[in-house]
């Protein structure tokens, strides 16, 4: 008679030290690029001397092919962040060795930017370095002292972007102000589709409104002139705003003028005199004859 066989079920694989599922923080999955993929260090990804904003744009600018543009106004039509807010995550960048920024001029005089981009922190950024000049002709021998040399005209200075205006603030700055300001902004949506705002945006534009509501100017007014003749299409609904809330601000209405009335003189009331003839009293300056007694004198007469 056959013995049965009992087979015990294969033991499993031992876990692989590291591999566990952690009980708290992040949990990676983790795929493969093929293509279409950059490789950025931790020494950027973890950098704790760096905004956030500056580790992503840096990521941003590693993976662009040579030649893309990456000026600050180009870079604030691509992402929500304002041009203050980029440029000084480049300057970030260029402090801690990621970036480095130098003017040149081109044969036609134009001056340009060139950008150099560092995949690891440079400790001393090296400039982009232009081709070698051709060797100028020797010059003519100098001109005597005597000859008035022509004056040397000095190079076009590089054009710079002035900063906005600040937004204005209300002198008094009540609860009422702010809560009417902020309503007003976040219902422009419904008169006007294209003046969508985040809640960062309309916090950040409200006192700006509660000036225009503090010199009395009326809520229709304000919807009026933040709505017309808006640009077509519209990208930067806040920014543009921000532009009209801040040049369009009407002045303080003046304080009413206080009238005082003009100073009169009293009215003199002459005294009371007895007539002469009737002894009837009457008013007048000096002492006499009474209207009806004048009247009989000249009557009889």
């Amino acid at each position: 008679m056959d013995t049965p066989q009992i087979t015990a079920p294969p033991r499993g694989p031992s876990p692989v030290p590291g591999d566990t599922t952690p009980s708290s923080g992040v949990i990676h999955v983790n795929t493969r690029h093929a293509a279409g993929f950059t490789v950025i260090g931790n020494h950027l990804a973890q950098h704790r001397g760096l905004s956030l904003t500056a580790i992503g744009l840096a990521a941003h600018i590693q993976s662009l092919p040579a030649g893309a543009r990456i000026g600050i106004k180009h870079l604030a039509e691509r992402f929500p962040e304002s041009e203050t807010r980029i440029a000084a995550a480049l300057r970030e960048l260029e402090a801690h060795g990621y970036l480095h920024r130098s003017r040149s001029r081109l044969a036609n005089g134009r001056v340009v930017t060139r950008t150099v981009s560092y995949n690891q922190p440079a400790t001393t950024p090296t400039p982009h370095r232009s081709p070698p000049a051709t060797p100028k002709p020797p010059a003519p021998p100098p001109l005597p002292a005597t000859t008035p040399t022509a004056p040397s005209t000095p190079a076009p200075t590089p054009r710079t972007t002035p900063p906005p205006p600040p937004l204005p603030q209300p002198q008094h700055l009540t609860p009422e102000l702010l809560h009417t300001a902020t309503t007003l902004l976040a219902g422009l949506r419904r008169h006007t589709p294209q003046l969508v705002l985040s809640e960062h945006d309309v916090r950040t534009l409200a006192p700006g409104l509660a000036t225009w509501l503090e010199r009395e100017a009326h809520p229709e007014t304000i919807r009026h002139a933040l709505t017309t003749d808006l640009p077509s299409p519209l990208k930067h609904p806040a920014r543009l705003l921000r532009h009209r809330i801040t040049t369009l601000l009407p002045p303080p209405l003046p304080a009413p003028r206080t009238t005082t009335p003009a100073h009169r003189p009293e009215a003199t009331v002459p005294p009371l005199q007895n007539c002469d003839g009737c002894d009837r009293a009457f008013r007048s300056a000096a002492p006499g004859h009474c209207r009806d007694c004048r009247t009989e004198q000249l009557t009889a007469a």
